[in-house]
């Protein structure tokens, strides 16, 4: 063999030897590269619906920016399960996108009954990170919390201080307080009285009226509301009441007689769908309101929205949209597609608000931070529903519970 033929020999040698070395890193890195995966669990059906849509779509909508450059050389895709607005399903659901569907970590839910089981029962317990996007009840990241539940939605102690400080500006002294007869509607309610009575101490519960989920006929209890005279009425209603109330509102006209507040009542995803017969006069508060502040960057947003699905945004669809970019970002910071690297990663994260400025993701109690808007529904000739007026707003920290707080609560 000659010279030549030797060298070219062992050319050929070292490269085979060079891409056996390299070969099994490369396929390590592939391997690597692949899509992270959502379960989400809302309600589909019935009147509830029309909040896990809107939730949808945000989170569509940011999934469509956020994978156009990809997250860890992968895209973020989702897996979807109906509730129907029940515990059961959901806990079923949620054990199967976990079990079955092996997702990297599980979004949801509207029934807040059903979120507190879902963190309890498979998040803590299966330690797969669980993100909350509507269901408000405070106890989800206060006494409840732990390390793998998180939430992008306002909750109870947010939205009571909201309403009780606005309330507390009104004259009112006689209240009622009624709503849906489930963990929603009692901690919206021992919110916002807890917080109106320490800071009106003389206001006075005349009376209160509880009634089942869903209930299809409202219109005898607010005639024996009405009965009692009071000045103001609490309503503690959640999404498959809220539509329920506000029509009955109308009907009886208890709108125009009593003044009411109800967290969530001027919220786009419930006025929308009523159109003409959205009552005007009723108090309420939300963390996002489509045309309010009118800011370039919320502008934008709703733009957008509007464009992929014809209506503008409601809280849900906010909400959804910043939780699919906390998770890309999360996923980012930790490196790696790793449920223990995403918490740490996510706990203090701050990524844009769809409305200007940033949104953190509070670490010691792993609850996003908003500003809260309280107003009152009306008319005016831009829309054809009823829109909040004379908004006011009050900042993240000042209807936060503090981490000293939620310390506490959790017998720390």
């Amino acid at each position: 063999m000659t010279h030549k033929k030797k060298d070219f020999l062992a050319v050929i040698l070292a490269g085979v030897s060079a891409l056996l070395l390299i070969s099994p890193l490369a396929m390590t890195g592939t391997a690597q590269a692949r899509n992270i995966k959502v379960g989400i669990i809302d309600c589909y059906s019935g009147p509830a619906a029309v909040y896990g849509n809107d939730a949808l779509n945000g989170f569509k909508l940011a999934l469509e920016e956020i994978n156009k450059q990809g997250v860890l050389g992968g895209k973020i895709e989702y897996t979807t399960r109906d509730t129907k607005f029940k515990v059961d399903i959901a806990l079923n659901m949620a054990k199967e996108l976990v079990m079955r569907e092996e997702v990297d970590l599980l979004v949801g839910t509207i029934n807040s009954a059903a979120a507190l089981a879902v963190s309890k029962t498979i998040a803590k317990e299966q330690k797969i990170p669980f993100i909350v996007w509507i269901s408000k009840d405070e106890k989800i990241t206060g006494a409840e919390g732990h390390r793998y539940v998180f939430s992008t939605a306002d909750n109870t102690a947010m939205g009571g201080t909201a309403g009780g400080v606005g309330l507390s500006k009104k004259p009112y002294k006689k209240y009622w307080i009624a709503g849906d007869d489930y963990a929603y509607g009692h901690a919206i309610a021992d919110a916002a009285w807890r917080n109106l009575k320490a800071l009106k101490p003389d206001v006075e519960k005349i009376g209160e009226s509880w009634w089942k989920v869903g209930e299809p006929d409202l219109v005898p209890y607010l005639t024996s509301i009405m009965g009692a005279k009071p000045d103001a009425v609490i309503f503690c209603t959640g999404g498959a009441s809220m539509t329920n109330t506000l029509k009955a509102l109308k009907t009886t006209g208890m709108a125009a007689k009593i003044p009411s507040w109800i967290h969530t009542a001027i919220d786009h995803a419930v006025l929308k769908p009523l159109a003409a017969e959205g009552p005007e006069g009723v108090t309420g508060t939300i963390q996002y309101l489509f045309y309010y502040p009118e800011t370039p960057e919320n502008k934008a947003f709703v733009d957008s929205f509007q464009k992929a699905y014809g209506t503008p945004p409601g809280f849900p669809a906010f909400n959804a949209y910043l939780t699919a970019h906390f998770i890309a970002e999360a996923f980012k910071k930790a490196g790696k597609i790793d449920k223990e690297k995403f918490i740490d990663a996510l706990e203090g994260l701050k990524v844009k608000n769809p409305v200007g400025g940033m949104v953190e993701m509070r670490a010691c109690d792993h609850q996003a931070v908003y500003p809260m808007y309280f107003g009152t529904t009306k008319k005016v000739p831009q829309y054809d529903f009823v829109i909040a007026t004379d908004i006011t707003t009050l900042k993240g920290d000042e209807v936060l519970p503090t981490c000293d707080e939620i310390t506490k609560s959790r017998g720390k």
